[in-house]
């Protein structure tokens, strides 16, 4: 787990060793164990370490093959490296080193490229070919490492992280307001651009090739989801049976390390799951839980601590458990060092993360995460419902789109944007974005209950989960922490799309019968469905205890809806509404007025719209303004 960096001069221009350092230092962060650099004329590679396999020297990277081919920086983890190693080895390659990237370098050198698709693991690959004087950029089936880069047709320039680029002289910095029309929308970019214009990110399960005749990067995909192809004939016993081997076998794959392996503790059963399986590969085990101070807490929010079932887990499977308590106060502290490390705004109230992620790399070097259950498994039954009984395309359309506009509905854009921004963008181009993760795959069917479901699961795998993978990653690497995702293992993905939906969602033939024109408030007919991962429930059953297999799905957030209301009320004032306000060039601080009254004056619960702005805010003062902070 590292930070890679790199400079490609396509007109031959040679690179400096002290401006790959000036890139290369932005990921401090990411890589407190040692850092190396490659320099050759007219490229340039740099790497961050931190160390999790062969600490060793033998461990440094850029790495490059022994037939002094391939030169490379790798960030991520391969689980599958020891059997790569073994095939590799059978073909006469030799091997100094117990760590993955040398694996990764020999396999390039003995299968070029398309080793990539081989990979079970997280990744994001800056290669060096020598000898056809190309780059080759890769990343993940999954996208759990990310890679930027900006191209202006003479250079090329890539990172893990946006901050690196940026340092380049050449670039210059201005806000995408394409992405930014997009953010405001959905509360995250479904598209590859960012905030920054011109920087974009490579998608997932994406390989791209640059050489001196590129004039352009051309993303090349070499995997996807597909959930539109269930096996019927599957039985529920099967699925059961087969989830929880396939379950056990990833974390145990996933455990593999020369540093010491945690994992977080909520009270929900995906990070219960990883618990109760890493458990039995560590004597106690270490495991972290972020709580929240309800004192000036109500309502469904009281709700949100979820210390209690945290600490019966813990109990439970005999774990060495910590706890932090975050308070409303620990926002305005955390805010401007989120925003820095994430760059790219994204979804969610995420500065807990931030403080659990900070708890964990106290103790840890690698901690085991629960995303991505939900989205594999159908963990959100009531957006599902909301669109099953669609007719057809347009009316799924329609259904799916009036309930993901999560901040500002496009009828209300002229007021939220200033007049001068409102005739920069196209403020409906963000129908045709949210259709197009859709209409991109031309497998999906929208006909029954059933497709409109899958169809829902992979607009959410597609759009969402690299959303809280992004914030994973940003997060937990602030710390110097490498989080890995058991989910996220290629068999397990591969068969949990097979899974049909009828096994995911236990009250599906119910609902069916259900007629939704006598519902008095759908809203909460909604919310009351708490059939989600049915089959993941089961097939944890002999793991877990009953109170968290039955346990009603919850995400961890802070009870922010209160909190703005009481102790974070000035603090948002101050931030968002006085004259030096900078987003106010964008944003109208008319708008933003009416949005904070009517929530603290409990008219409307406006928490994601009123984290955005400030969050909007503070991207300003540090990239717009250059503003210091301390990190």
């Amino acid at each position: 787990m590292c930070g890679i960096a790199g400079i490609f001069n396509l007109n031959r221009e040679p690179i400096s060793l002290q401006l790959i350092k000036k890139v290369t230092r932005e990921l401090n962060h990411r890589g407190p164990d040692g850092e190396g650099f490659f320099v050759e004329n007219n490229i340039a590679l740099g790497h961050k370490r931190l160390a999790i396999l062969d600490v060793s020297s033998r461990g440094a990277q850029p790495m490059t093959s022994k037939n002094d081919e391939w030169v490379v920086s790798f960030n991520g983890c391969i689980y599958n490296f020891l059997e790569l190693k073994q095939e590799l080895k059978s073909k006469g390659h030799e091997f100094i080193s117990s760590s993955d990237t040398e694996v990764l370098v020999e396999g390039l050198a003995a299968y070029g490229s398309d080793f990539f698709k081989r990979l079970d693991g997280m990744f994001a690959v800056a290669a060096w070919n020598k000898k056809t004087k190309s780059l080759v950029l890769s990343r993940d089936r999954f996208g759990v490492k990310p890679l930027y880069y900006w191209f202006n047709g003479k250079t090329l320039v890539f990172a893990s992280e946006i901050k690196s680029i940026i340092q380049h002289p050449n670039y210059n910095i201005d806000v995408n307001l394409s992405a930014l029309n997009e953010y405001f929308t959905f509360q995250n970019l479904f598209r590859y651009h960012t905030m920054f214009k011109d920087v974009y990110m490579l998608p997932p399960a994406n390989t791209v090739t640059i050489d001196a005749h590129s004039t352009f990067v051309q993303h090349m995909s070499w995997w996807d989801y597909n959930f539109n192809t269930p096996d019927e004939s599957m039985t529920f016993m099967d699925a059961k049976e087969e989830t929880k081997r396939l379950m056990e076998n990833a974390v145990a794959r996933q455990m593999i390390a020369d540093v010491s392996v945690g994992s977080y503790l909520s009270g929900g059963m995906d990070s219960g799951s990883m618990t109760a399986l890493a458990s039995r590969h560590v004597n106690r085990l270490t495991t972290f839980t972020g709580g929240f101070d309800m004192s000036e807490v109500s309502g469904v929010e009281a709700n949100y601590d979820e210390r209690r079932d945290a600490e019966l887990m813990a109990n439970y499977f005999k774990t060495e458990h910590y706890e932090q308590v975050i308070n409303a106060g620990d926002l305005k502290w955390s805010l401007p060092r989120v925003v820095w490390h994430l760059e790219d705004l994204k979804v969610g109230m995420s500065y807990p993360n931030y403080y659990i992620s900070r708890l964990a790399s106290k103790f840890v070097k690698v901690c085991l995460q629960g995303t991505g259950g939900d989205e594999l498994f159908g963990g959100y039954p009531w957006r599902y419902y909301r669109v099953f009984q669609s007719l057809n395309q347009k009316e799924f359309f329609d259904n799916y789109y009036g309930f993901w506009q999560r901040l500002v509905p496009d009828k209300d854009k002229t007021s939220l944007f200033q007049p001068s921004i409102v005739q920069q963008m196209n403020l409906t181009e963000v129908r045709g974005v949210f259709e197009r993760v859709f209409t991109f795959n031309n497998r999906l069917k929208y006909n029954t209950a059933e497709e409109h479901i899958q169809n829902s699961l992979y607009f959410e795998i597609k759009t969402f989960l690299p959303g809280l993978l992004l914030v994973g990653d940003k997060l937990s690497m602030a710390n110097g922490l490498e989080e890995r995702f058991p989910f996220l293992d290629n068999a397990l993905v591969d068969f949990a799309q097979k899974i049909p939906v009828k096994h995911k969602l236990g009250n599906l033939e119910s609902f069916k019968k259900l007629d939704e024109n006598l519902f008095s408030d759908k809203r909460k007919v909604y919310r009351e469905f708490n059939d989600g991962k049915n089959v993941l429930r089961k097939a944890m059953y002999d793991f877990l205890p009953d109170k968290i297999i039955n346990r009603k799905k919850q995400g961890f957030s802070a009870p922010d809806e209160s909190w703005y209301r009481g102790e974070n009320a000035q603090y948002i004032k101050e931030l968002l509404l006085n004259k030096k306000t900078l987003s106010s060039e964008f944003i109208n601080p008319d708008y933003t007025k009416k949005i904070i009254d009517e929530h603290i004056n409990q008219k409307v619960n406006h928490r994601l719209l009123i984290w955005s702005l400030m969050n909007f805010e503070w991207w300003c003062k540090i990239f717009l303004n250059n503003e210091k902070i301390p990190v």
